[in-house]
């Protein structure tokens, strides 16, 4: 009986050593896999973590600590009303727009409170697929058309796999149910307009700090570009203030913690990313040194970085590896990919949508690849399933997604995306 417990790790211990063993050191290819995985690691510590991820820890933390549990169960929890939570799912991952790896610690956030997994499951899909600029820049570049199909299609699937998710695990949403209708009615300690004030001002931080730069010099997105960190600096500002009034934060920790951002800001306005480090190391200081609810705020966000930050950065690593950056080779050669999803059979289809369910593509990055497969021959169906599959799914998503509901709910998920992305594309192919 020992050795049979030994076993495991015994197979596990020889089967690193034969990897290394192995190991193709020195092969083009191999190497140019490596630095690519290193290159597409870089690349998402400066471009995503600070600005996207932290902030979204810090409201997923907001989330766990300020949001009564009884609210999110009467919006989103299994009991809810179907059409009432579906609708505040999908819209409010849309109007967020963020990235399939900065929504995950705000469905953790909801999903810990007590959303039903069908709610739970389309703001997961809604908050990176539903992203208006991506949809908009689509049509543009890729053809009204593609546009169109990838709005509708998207707006579809947030609801279609969040009913098809909770109907697949029925018996255990009825059993959260059940379990929710003994939640007692908490005490109100905060008006709803203080806690949406609140929240609305760390939006409003996540949101314009990574407002992109728009091609033509003109219109409104160009000025909100222009004037993008102003903005975020007034929405620091406020957040501070409603610190200070409502959650009881020292106003001279709050002032100091304000110079060194401030003084960077003024010294070196050519790179906001430092002021806004600076900030975030101050705000994370008089959080934890707080009493009270801000040190279970900073507490709850912290817990939320430690569970899913590794596993990101695990799964960028990997992806980097067999995909590549874009534009860049990994082990797996882009002539195979090109040549795999040209035309619109149901194979081209599901390959397309595999790749880009597995493929990391930064925010609004799909769409000049795609342009890039399409100039190559990649058919119109296949390019509707990447686009429908890849912006909402990843290789580091689904690991932190498996972290969060478990291997099972996380296999029925992509399967369900890879699917619906697999028959869209086959229908849009035929039409069009």
């Amino acid at each position: 009986m020992e050795w049979q417990r030994e076993w495991k790790p015994l197979a596990a211990i020889v089967a690193v050593f034969l990897a290394f063993f192995y190991l193709p050191v020195g092969r083009p290819r191999f190497d140019n896999a490596v630095l690519e995985s290193l290159y597409l690691a870089r690349s998402y510590a400066q471009e995503h973590v600070l600005l996207c991820l932290i902030p979204a820890f810090f409201i997923a933390g907001a989330i766990a600590v300020f949001v009564s549990q009884a609210s999110v169960l009467k919006y989103l929890g299994a009991r809810a009303n179907k059409v009432l939570a579906y609708g505040v799912a999908s819209v409010s991952g849309g109007l967020l727009a963020v990235c399939s790896c900065t929504v995950l610690p705000l469905f953790a956030g909801i999903y810990s409170r007590g959303a039903g997994l069908g709610p739970a499951a389309a703001f997961l899909y809604s908050g990176p697929a539903i992203n208006v600029l991506a949809i908009i820049l689509t049509a543009r570049i890729l053809g009204l058309e593609l546009g169109v199909a990838r709005a509708v299609g998207a707006v579809v699937f947030s609801i279609v796999i969040g009913l098809l998710m909770h109907l697949v695990f029925r018996k255990e949403e009825q059993e959260k149910a059940a379990a929710q209708l003994a939640v007692p009615e908490p005490e109100v300690t905060r008006p709803l307009a203080q806690n949406a004030g609140y929240f609305f001002t760390m939006v409003a931080i996540l949101v314009f700090a990574n407002w992109g730069e728009p091609k033509a010099p003109l219109g409104l997105w160009s000025a909100i570009y222009a004037s993008k960190w102003l903005i975020t600096g007034f929405a620091a500002l406020a957040l501070g203030i409603m610190l200070t009034r409502w959650f009881a934060v020292p106003w001279h920790k709050l002032l100091w913690a304000a110079l060194p951002p401030v003084a960077l800001a003024l010294l070196a306005p050519q790179h906001p990313q430092l002021s806004f480090a600076a900030a975030i190391v101050g705000l994370s200081i008089v959080l934890a040194t707080t009493e009270g609810e801000s040190r279970e705020w900073f507490a709850s966000t912290w817990g939320f970085a430690k569970q899913i930050m590794p596993l990101l950065l695990l799964g960028v690593l990997i992806s980097g590896l067999l995909l590549g950056r874009p534009g860049h080779e990994g082990l797996i050669p882009s002539g195979w990919i090109s040549a795999w999803v040209g035309g619109n059979s149901f194979l081209a289809n599901f390959f397309a949508s595999v790749v880009g369910a597995f493929m990391y593509f930064a925010t609004l990055t799909e769409v000049p690849i795609l342009q890039g497969l399409i100039g190559a021959g990649m058919g119109k169906g296949p390019a509707l399933a990447l686009l429908l599959a890849g912006p909402a799914l990843s290789l580091p998503n689904m690991l932190v997604i498996h972290s969060v509901m478990g291997t099972r709910k996380t296999t029925v998920f992509v399967t369900l995306v890879v699917v619906m992305a697999t028959v869209s594309g086959l229908i849009y192919g035929t039409w069009f």
